[in-house]
């Protein structure tokens, strides 16, 4: 049983769905495993929790 988290600042429902839905494709056709096996997470993040390159996200 693949788990697959993804972590992202915050997209819109039919993006996510869209993601959930290649990421088990792609998980399908790797593994050969059944599509109902394959579990994704999101957890998603606003701007102002998370930074790169010593810059806060939500002050680029």
């Amino acid at each position: 049983m693949p788990i697959v988290t993804i972590q992202q600042g915050p997209r819109e429902v039919a993006q996510k769905r869209e993601l959930v839905k290649k990421v088990t494709e792609a998980f399908v056709a790797a593994l050969e495993v059944p599509a109902e096996s394959v579990y994704v997470f999101i957890q998603e993040y606003p701007a102002e929790n998370w930074g790169a390159a010593g810059t806060l996200t939500a002050d680029r």
